[in-house]
């Protein structure tokens, strides 16, 4: 077993921002966003989405159905229940691709006043007629973290001759690590190596897109993603953080258009009134904004120095270094460069004795409000509290906070 092989094997990304993205609390998506956010998915590469529970109701059915008409290059799965019912639903939608998702640890078992025998029994049912009419059947294992690997085992053996076209592992309530979540997968691959793999992962130990990785380096051919990790509690692996993680540590491209991710993540976070936090790995607004004066400096002369990638592999442009408590004479110096302002030794020791001793915001307003910096730099006196409240939110603590504009990723929402 080598936990740090090369991978060498491709991988299909599938999206489940419009099934699992909108069971998280208070998200609800109107049949014009679930169009036009297919529609951006499938344009920018995903290889599959779910589009939808078969078992919701009538207008997530209209729903799925008015993405099945768009006719997108995308395959569109309908999630189910392991019941006769979903099936014949998902299929009445038009839909040529199904999941089918088992129960299959003993708590959740039991909560449902069902045993393994049931689940067999169920497989042996179900997934005849699923195959009869579905071009693709996949087979979701709920809960397999919190599942004995024999009986896993047992479920794979009665479905690794059925002709399905896939078995998922789902980490339903994020409790796997990358180690347990590897050695699983490459056990099961091992035991199973015609049996194409997927896996679910959830975030509520902070672990999701890591543990969506490892469960690539063992094999699994698919991972399941939303915008932004949108799901259920803490959500699930991100999109845009697979996507990346894909291109800088495994070094594989999996077919998506990074360049399109900074907007598509959003776009999402205010179709679903959950904006992208500050320091979002990937898309935050913050993540590429650098104050250490250790940092800028070397920044200066390598801009690798400190990034693990390109701002504009995701299509946004590099950010100004932001002048604050931490900030060198270096950073200052480019700075007054870019705002006009004559760059003189004794200028820059009154601008680092100003940014050093007002923490509690003055910093982040000269960083990020580039037309305060001739008056400041000339010693001019500013009022904290007044600081352009137009623009900015200045708190104590240092915290920031840029006002979202009118109109923002509008031309993304049409």
């Amino acid at each position: 077993m080598e936990p740090f092989s090369t991978f060498n094997h491709g991988v299909e990304i599938v999206d489940s921002t419009l099934r699992d993205g909108e069971q998280a609390a208070g998200v609800v998506f109107s049949i014009e966003d679930k169009l036009a956010i297919a529609q951006k998915l499938a344009a920018i590469g995903v290889h599959e989405l779910e589009i939808g529970v078969a078992a919701a109701g009538p207008e997530e059915q209209a729903a799925m159905r008015e993405i099945i008409r768009l006719g997108l290059p995308s395959r569109l799965t309908v999630w189910c229940r392991a019941v006769e019912n979903d099936v014949q639903q998902a299929a009445a939608c038009g839909a040529r691709a199904i999941h089918i998702s088992f129960p299959v640890s003993n708590i959740l078992l039991q909560a449902q006043y069902k045993d393994g025998f049931w689940v067999m029994e169920q497989i042996r049912s179900l997934i005849p007629a699923a195959r009869h009419h579905f071009e693709f059947v996949s087979v979701g294992l709920q809960d397999a973290s919190r599942t004995e690997l024999t009986f896993l085992y047992q479920i794979c053996r009665l479905l690794q001759d059925s002709g399905i076209n896939r078995i998922r592992l789902a980490d339903t309530v994020g409790i796997w690590d990358p180690i347990i979540t590897f050695e699983t997968f490459d056990c099961i691959r091992r035991q199973f190596p015609d049996l194409p793999l997927g896996f679910h992962a959830h975030n509520d130990l902070g672990m999701a897109t890591a543990n969506t990785i490892a469960a690539m380096r063992a094999g699994a051919g698919s991972v399941d993603v939303t915008v932004n990790g949108l799901g259920e509690r803490a959500g699930n692996a991100a999109l845009e953080e697979v996507v990346m993680a894909c291109r800088v540590v495994l070094q594989t491209d999996c077919g998506i258009d990074t360049q399109s991710l900074t907007d598509l993540s959003h776009w999402i976070g205010l179709l679903s009134a959950r904006p992208v936090p500050f320091q979002k790995p990937i898309t935050g607004k913050g993540v590429f904004l650098h104050e250490s004066g250790i940092h800028v400096h070397a920044m200066l002369h390598d801009c690798r120095s400190y990034e693990a990638f390109m701002p504009e592999s995701i299509g946004r442009p590099r950010e100004d270094f932001v002048i604050g408590k931490h900030s060198g004479k270096a950073a200052l110096r480019v700075m007054m460069e870019r705002w006009g302002v004559p760059a003189q030794p004794h200028m820059e020791t009154q601008l680092i004795h100003l940014v050093h001793h007002h923490p509690q915001g003055i910093a982040d307003a000269i960083g990020r409000c580039p037309r305060m910096a001739p008056a400041i730099g000339r010693g001019v006196h500013v009022d904290v509290p007044q600081v352009d409240r137009n623009v900015f939110d200045v708190r104590a603590g240092n915290e920031f906070q840029e006002r979202p504009h009118p109109g923002q990723f509008a031309d993304d929402a049409q």
